[in-house]
C-alpha cells in the first residue's frame, strides 16, 4: 500500500484540508481527524472563523475509512486516549477558546464544552480579542502524574505575535473541568533574541507557535517548537524550559537553540521507548540552492514573499540521542508528479504530520496538497502511511 486516502477535496471546492491527528483505539480501531482552512469555501461558525472538524475510523488498519461524524467548534485538535476514555483538545474555533471532548464509544459521539465543568478549559475573546489561543495537533505528555499540552495566545492578532504558554492537569482528574488545569505565564517572542548572523534577510517578524512537550534525558521538561523567522535559511528550534509544575515558561536565547532540520514547518516529537531515541518526521529544507535561486526569480517572487524559504515537497523520519543533535535517516515520502524541482516546491506537500508508534511500526496521516492542490501549502488530500519496522532505520 503506498498510502491510503483518508479525505479528498476538489479544487473547486475551495476549502482546504489541514492538522491531522491519528491514534490507536484500545479495541484496535484507527481514529483520524482534521479540519478545515480557506477563506473561499472553507465552512465557518458564527463569528466567520474556520471551526469544522471531521472523524474518520479504521477497522481494518488503515486500508479503508469511514467518516462517522463531523464536530463542530473543534480545530486544531489533538486525539488521544487516557484512562480508557478517548479525547480531543484543541481550541473551539480559529483564534478561540481551548476545549476538550471526550468519546466513550470509539468516536461516535462526542461530550459538548458547553461550559467550565463539561470540557471549555479557558475561554478566548470574541472574535479577534484576546486571547486568540492557537495550537496543532501536538502531543499530550504525562510525568510525574500530570499531563502536559502546549498552546499559544496569538495577541495582538498577526503572524508572528504567538505567546508560547501550557496547559497541565493531575492524570487522575476530571479532564472536563476547567478548574483541574493550569495554565503556565504567557512568553511572546523577543526579536532581540535572534542571534547575528543567521543566514537571509527577515521579510517579516520572526515567531515560534506549534509546541512540543517533551521529556529531555536529564528529565527537563521542554517545549520545542515550530520557528521561522520571514526568508531564514538557519533550522534552528527553540527549547522552552517547563517548570514549577507546569505554571512556568521560561527562554534563554544564550543557550535555546538547537539546530532541527524541518523547524519551519509544524513537527511532533515522541520518544519510542524501547530504543530511547527521539523521532521526528519534518520538512527539511533539502535544496538551499533552489530556495535562494527561487527567492531571486521574478516569476515566483511573489509567490515566495507570502511563503518565504519553505520546501515541503519531501518528508523524512529524523533521529536524536540526546534532543540536541538530530540526523536526516530516511525519506518517507518525495514528489513523484514529474514537476520540474520549482514547481514542485510550489505545488507540492507533504506536511502537518501526525505519527504514532504502533508496535514495531510507525503509523502516520499527512496534510498532502498533490495532483491537483492549487499550491502546496492548500492541501487536497489527507493520507495515512505506515513505515514498517521502523527501528531498523534509527
Amino acid at each position: 500500500m503506498r498510502w491510503s486516502v483518508i479525505k479528498y477535496h476538489p479544487e473547486l471546492a475551495k476549502s482546504y484540508l489541514g492538522s491531522p491527528s491519528i491514534v490507536r483505539l484500545e479495541d484496535g480501531a484507527l481514529l483520524a481527524s482534521h479540519d478545515y482552512f480557506g477563506l473561499a469555501g472553507c465552512p465557518k461558525n458564527h463569528e466567520g472563523e474556520e471551526s469544522l472538524t471531521s472523524i474518520y475510523r479504521s477497522e481494518d488498519d488503515g486500508a479503508t475509512w469511514q467518516n462517522i461524524t463531523h464536530i463542530m467548534n473543534c480545530y486544531w485538535s489533538s486525539l488521544f486516549t487516557h484512562a480508557g476514555a478517548l479525547y480531543i483538545l484543541g481550541t473551539s474555533q480559529q483564534y478561540g477558546s481551548i476545549v476538550i471532548r471526550r468519546s466513550d464509544d470509539g468516536g461516535y459521539t462526542w461530550t459538548h464544552p458547553a461550559d467550565a465543568s463539561s470540557g471549555l478549559l479557558f475561554r478566548g475573546g470574541a472574535y479577534h480579542e484576546p486571547p486568540n489561543y492557537h495550537c496543532a495537533p501536538v502531543p499530550v505528555l504525562a510525568h510525574e502524574g500530570r499531563l502536559y499540552r502546549a498552546f499559544e495566545d496569538c495577541d495582538p492578532p498577526g503572524w508572528g505575535n504567538f505567546q508560547a504558554c501550557v496547559i497541565s492537569a493531575p492524570v487522575d482528574a476530571d479532564l472536563l473541568e476547567a478548574g483541574n488545569w493550569t495554565m503556565s505565564n504567557k512568553l511572546p517572542f523577543d526579536q532581540s533574541w535572534i542571534p547575528p548572523g543567521w543566514h537571509g534577510q527577515r521579510a517579516r517578524p520572526a515567531g515560534w507557535r506549534e509546541g512540543n512537550i517533551v521529556l529531555a534525558p536529564d528529565g527537563a521538561l521542554l517545549n520545542i517548537m515550530t520557528f521561522e523567522g520571514g526568508a531564514m535559511l538557519d533550522e534552528k528550534a527553540p527549547r522552552l524550559q517547563i517548570s514549577e509544575g507546569g505554571k512556568r515558561l521560561d527562554f534563554d536565547a544564550e543557550t535555546g537553540y538547537i539546530n532541527f532540520p524541518g523547524a519551519k514547518a509544524k513537527f511532533t516529537i515522541r520518544r519510542d521507548a524501547i530504543s530511547g531515541k527521539y523521532l521526528s518526521l519534518v520538512n527539511s529544507l533539502a535544496d538551499k540552492k533552489l530556495l535562494e535561486q527561487m527567492a531571486l526569480d521574478l516569476a515566483s517572487q511573489r509567490y515566495r514573499a507570502r511563503h518565504p524559504m519553505r520546501q515541503r515537497n519531501l518528508l523524512s523520519l529524523s533521529v536524536s540521542d540526546d534532543l540536541v543533535h538530530w540526523r536526516i535517516v530516511k525519506t518517507l515520502i518525495a514528489d513523484d508528479t514529474g514537476l520540474i524541482p520549482e514547481a514542485s516546491m510550489m505545488l507540492t506537500g507533504f506536511q502537518y504530520v501526525d505519527w504514532q508508534i504502533d508496535g514495531a511500526d510507525l503509523i502516520y496521516v499527512v496534510r498532502t496538497a498533490y495532483r491537483g492542490a492549487r499550491n502546496f501549502h492548500d492541501s487536497n488530500q489527507i493520507v495515512f502511511r505506515v513505515l514498517k519496522n521502523f527501528r531498523a532505520c534509527i
